[in-house]
């Protein structure tokens, strides 16, 4: 069997584990972002994690230890910017930092390296990268990531629905709102290293959407969205052995294929 034959592999192993935790975590996470409209931070992040990984990888340091913090910074300074009267509404700034991360990333890697050859691994991933350390690293925080989203679940519910009437009965919303941006910064940071910078943000989008089309209820969309984006991690890393083609790519593939599919059931059922 295929998957088998893939396993056998210690690389391609620790890129299977460390792929379906962040799917899992990036689709729990996608429902909410998805229904409060800041699916879009997640590309955001992307890029500032772009950056913070060209840099550390140019002075030599361990690319999560800088990355997650540097990426979970960004995450809060969007939230703020997004809740409050400032003269960069939230989708400037969004723009505004992604884009100058993304420049900041490219321009350190061209002066170091002397070549652009490396910033294809980085914008479009690269399971190689995933070394034993940083899987160790990446099983621990997700296990962190699935833990909060399972015990914050009904706050989570509470926030993306009605957040004013949460504020008005005395609920702590900004503080949810500010856990749900730091654990969508660290999966983003966790999973860019193989979906890379441009497509990290699909995980976070398409299963959400595409259960969205047959499900109606919070608890079905979240949990359909959770199987479908392990399911499609799997799909896509598979036909990535088996074609010899970007896992990044083949797993947005699948992903855009199940979305294609749930629409037409959808359809069907109305």
């Amino acid at each position: 069997m295929i998957i088998l034959e893939m396993l056998s592999y210690p690389f391609l192993a620790r890129a299977m584990l460390v792929g379906v935790l962040v799917s899992l975590c990036a689709a729990l996470l996608g429902t909410s972002l998805v229904l409060k409209r800041y699916s879009m931070i997640g590309d955001g992040l992307s890029h500032v994690g772009f950056g913070a990984l060209a840099i550390a990888s140019a002075l030599g340091w361990a690319p999560l230890a800088v990355a997650v913090p540097v990426v979970v910074i960004a995450a809060v300074a969007l939230l703020r910017v997004s809740q409050t009267r400032s003269a960069i509404k939230g989708d400037a700034a969004v723009a505004l930092i992604s884009s100058g991360a993304l420049a900041v990333g490219v321009l350190v890697i061209s002066l170091t390296s002397g070549s652009n050859t490396n910033v294809s691994n980085y914008m479009f991933g690269s399971i190689l990268t995933v070394s034993r350390a940083d899987a160790w690293l990446s099983v621990a925080l997700c296990a962190a990531v699935l833990a909060c989203c399972t015990l914050f679940y009904p706050r989570f519910f509470a926030v993306t629905f009605d957040e004013t009437f949460m504020r008005a009965t005395g609920g702590k919303a900004g503080r949810y709102n500010l856990l749900l941006a730091v654990l969508t910064a660290v999966t983003v940071v966790l999973g860019m290293r193989m979906m890379g910078a441009l497509l990290i943000s699909s995980l976070i989008i398409f299963p959400p959407l595409a259960a969205m089309r047959v499900f109606r209820t919070f608890k079905s969309v979240t949990v359909c969205s959770a199987v479908l984006s392990v399911a499609c991690f799997i799909i896509g890393m598979t036909a990535s052995y088996a074609l010899e083609t970007p896992s990044g790519a083949s797993v947005v593939c699948a992903d855009i294929l199940a979305f294609a599919l749930f629409a037409l059931i959808g359809r069907i059922k109305r």
